[in-house]
């Protein structure tokens, strides 16, 4: 099967201006070779000082032929003639390709290099310039809430309810969700992170109590014995709210309480017992699976996402809302921390230097491989004419230095054999 070449990019402004200064370079150099002929040919058979002369063009000829030999066996046959080992650069592409790939990737594509040109580069603090520039921050809150908008708005609600029946909820069912939620319970004890649920339930609890004690009155007094009076039942039931509203007081108040110690110790046991009790597990998994069964489960988790992206649809359409102008602002402090927080911004240099260096050790072979596919698909002709309008105006030089020395190797050759 033929393989395919893709063009190489078309030529841009530059590559003109690239293209006229090589064909100055060349002509200069092909114009000194012409004059060595000349100079060669007009002393030709005089000897004396024309002597010196002759010789020195004449090892300015060969040496000028040699070097314009060398440069264009680079990229084509000199003179159309199929000289072997000439047209190197069309006929070894591949190779070169190659050769430039391990090149990259030894010496460029590695972890301490990565890291020392992020660190150099200080891209936290560029961020934070960039997002310092007036209007910037309200664009990019503008385009991301239309984006995300539109991709909300193409989210279809019976798409959603596909994937949780048929991807999330199979799912679920199969892996056990015991360990990874005593776990994760685990975690959250060891940090007290829970503590301030805990104090929020509290605080709404009292509150809720002290706004409504009617209601915890009338309920205590639904269950008083109807043979006693009511001014009795009505005495106790104040008398049991108040010691209520004092105890949820007191453990609000209390962070020792010995009801918080007790939660936390059953929590601690509950934690280690959906990890390795097996009853524990197993009950954990039973309920899971009712849950997941039941059939207004899927029907819930979709009314749920249809309800959050409408409201967060709206709140993205509105320019003035809450939403956006909470996003501005927090964009805007991140960036200004960013400049003038130094610590912050060796931090996040350091997020980002980890980064790419993870994916330079898992993936730089494979980023390298992007040289090697993409000049393999080059047409060599293309290719070599293209190396050549980068490179081949210096390589010009080597051509106008090889008349040069040439020439005053001739000449230097042929005074030591006259004083010989």
């Amino acid at each position: 099967m033929t393989e395919v070449m893709s063009p190489v990019l078309p030529l841009s402004g530059d590559d003109e201006a690239r293209r006229a200064a090589l064909r100055r370079m060349r002509t200069l150099a092909t114009s000194l070779l012409v004059v060595a002929a000349i100079v060669f040919a007009l002393t030709h058979g005089h000897g004396g000082a024309w002597g010196y002369v002759n010789a020195t063009a004449e090892a300015a000829m060969v040496g000028a032929i040699a070097d314009w030999f060398a440069v264009t066996a680079l990229f084509r046959h000199p003179m159309g003639v199929p000289i072997p080992h000439t047209a190197l650069i069309p006929k070894k592409k591949d190779q070169l390709a190659a050769s430039l790939q391990d090149f990259v990737s030894e010496n460029f594509l590695r972890e301490d290099v990565i890291r020392d040109r992020i660190a150099a580069a200080g891209p936290a603090e560029r961020v934070g310039e960039w997002i310092a520039v007036p209007g910037r921050v309200h664009r990019i809150v503008d385009e991301g809430a239309r984006v995300t908008s539109d991709l909300l708005g193409r989210v279809k609600e019976e798409d959603v309810q596909v994937v949780i029946t048929e991807m999330i909820v199979p799912r679920m069912m199969q892996e056990p969700l015991s360990p990874a939620v005593g776990q994760l319970l685990s975690e959250i004890l060891d940090e007290g992170a829970h503590t301030g649920l805990v104090d929020l339930g509290l605080d709404e609890m009292h509150g809720w109590l002290a706004a409504h004690p009617d209601r915890v009155t009338d309920l205590i007094l639904q269950r008083a014995p109807e043979w006693a009076p009511r001014w009795a039942n009505t005495m106790v039931a104040d008398r049991l709210f108040r010691e209520v509203l004092t105890w949820v007081e007191d453990i609000r108040d209390d962070p020792r309480h010995d009801a918080r110690v007790a939660l936390d110790h059953w929590l601690v046991e509950l934690a280690d017992d959906l990890q390795h009790d097996p009853d524990t597990m197993e009950r954990a998994e039973r309920l899971k699976q009712r849950l997941l069964t039941q059939p207004k489960a899927a029907t819930t988790a979709v009314r749920l996402w249809d309800s959050f992206r409408r409201g967060l649809l709206e709140a993205l359409g509105d320019r003035d809302g809450v939403l956006r102008r909470r996003i501005v602002e927090e964009i805007e402090g991140l960036g200004e921390r960013l400049r003038s927080d130094p610590v912050l911004a060796a931090k996040v240099d350091g997020w980002a230097g980890d980064a790419a260096a993870y994916v330079v050790e898992h993936y730089g072979g494979e980023i390298a491989t992007v040289i090697s596919a993409t000049v393999e698909r080059w047409d060599g002709k293309e290719t070599a004419d293209r190396i050549e309008l980068h490179v081949g105006r210096d390589l010009q030089f080597i051509r106008i230095n090889g008349t040069v020395v040439g020439g005053l190797a001739g000449l230097v050759i042929h005074a030591i054999s006259r004083l010989w």
